[in-house]
């Protein structure tokens, strides 16, 4: 794994409220290699958040290297699941637990380096005037590094679908980098979120969205990782088109019944 380029550092100021409490969460599975590169990059970037592990029972000890680096730092925690079911229910288990330890704001990373921890004060700052901020790789002075064509035409192809098919004007709903105002997270019922593969993201978001929080989106260069293998499949990109294909459906139906009634409806499936 690369380190960042240290000229990402020269326009973001560290500005956001220091009385908030920040809660990183990393989802890891079989990251014991990237996991010690991040842990560090993320001290160094912003040294008063918190970091949570959450590691789904990686076989090849990535869990024994988190436990270690919790018991050097006391800003950072792990929890341990006992089974590997997906992306979003790691998320929401780590969600669970920053609400329960007070946190104020919850910020979700991944642990390849993907998405780079010098640029986490920039998602930070724009919480002055928003709940929900998006690292977004396709909005102005935002970039992708290393992903073949093929891949970036899915991603952004992925992405416009799901504007088109939500009605929503976020350019990069699928993405992972992100951090809520612990109010967001409070105010969605997350048992009901698709939580299989990145279809979570868009589904988060676009609950945020419906339910009136402010999303805005800022630049971020997102790297592919060097070390370990991409967990994207192809089930995983099936699984997102048929689902926001129904909500997107549903919702105008929605939106066509209550013209008729002249009743207001925001209705998810």
């Amino acid at each position: 794994m690369s380190p960042a380029n240290p000229d990402d550092r020269s326009d973001q100021a560290d500005n956001f409220d220091r009385t908030d409490r920040v809660l990183v969460i990393i989802p890891t599975f079989n990251e014991r290699e990237n996991l010690p590169i991040i842990l560090d990059r993320v001290r160094a970037a912003v040294p008063s958040v918190s970091i949570l592990v959450v590691d789904d029972s990686s076989p090849d000890g990535t869990g024994d290297i988190a436990d270690e680096r919790a018991g050097a730092d006391d800003m950072i925690a792990v929890l341990h699941r006992t089974e590997k079911n997906g992306l979003g229910p790691a998320y929401f288990a780590g969600f669970d637990w920053g609400l329960r330890h007070g946190f104020d704001v919850l910020v979700e990373m991944d642990a390849d380096g993907s998405h780079a921890p010098e640029q986490l004060p920039r998602l930070l700052g724009a919480l002055d005037h928003a709940d929900l901020v998006i690292g977004s790789r396709y909005v102005k002075g935002g970039s992708v590094v290393n992903w073949p064509l093929r891949r970036l035409v899915l991603s952004r192809g992925a992405n416009l679908y799901s504007r088109l098919a939500l009605g929503v004007g976020v350019k990069d709903i699928t993405a992972g980098y992100r951090a809520y105002r612990a109010k967001v997270i409070r105010a969605i019922p997350l048992k009901e979120v698709a939580s299989h593969g990145y279809v979570f993201q868009v589904d988060l978001a676009w609950r945020a969205i419906l339910g009136g929080f402010r999303a805005v989106e800022v630049p971020i260069t997102f790297t592919e990782r060097e070390i370990g293998v991409s967990k994207m499949s192809g089930s995983i990109v099936r699984e997102a088109l048929l689902k926001i294909t129904l909500w997107g459906a549903v919702h105008r139906w929605h939106q066509v019944k209550g013209l008729v009634t002249g009743k207001k409806e925001i209705v998810r499936s």
